[in-house]
């Protein structure tokens, strides 16, 4: 089992900056792969970047590549998500996802799932 904890969330303006940080606990971190998915008011949880475990290979979703960057810090059991040039349309409600099995782009790889983090970007 691992719990999932995000924040870092908040309020920005356009073209402003956030950092999310989704702090695990449990055992094994490192052998858990992560991602970040976010969920507009209306629509479907959507797939933004993720991390494997073992290399840290990462992938992004075509719309935040460039600007929004995933990173994991071990020692800390740490996931973040460094979000840069933010747009009116990246708000939404942010999730940390783990999975002990699949690295995958959609929801249903993921076992683990943390509460989300209210991210605003105004015009």
């Amino acid at each position: 089992q691992v719990q999932l904890v995000e924040s870092g969330g908040g309020l920005v303006q356009t073209g402003g900056s956030l950092r999310l940080s989704c702090a695990t606990s449990g055992r094994a971190f490192g052998s858990y792969n992560m991602a970040w998915f976010r969920q507009a008011p209306g629509k479907a949880r959507e797939f933004v970047a993720r991390i494997r475990r073992a290399d840290y290979i990462t992938s992004y979703a075509e719309s935040v590549k460039g600007r929004f960057t995933i990173s994991r810090d071990n020692s800390k059991n740490t996931v973040y998500l460094q979000m840069n040039s933010l747009k009116p349309e990246d708000t939404a409600v942010y999730y940390c996802a783990a999975s002990n099995i699949y690295y995958g782009a959609s929801t249903a790889s993921y076992n683990y799932w943390g509460q989300g983090t209210q991210v605003t970007v105004s015009s």
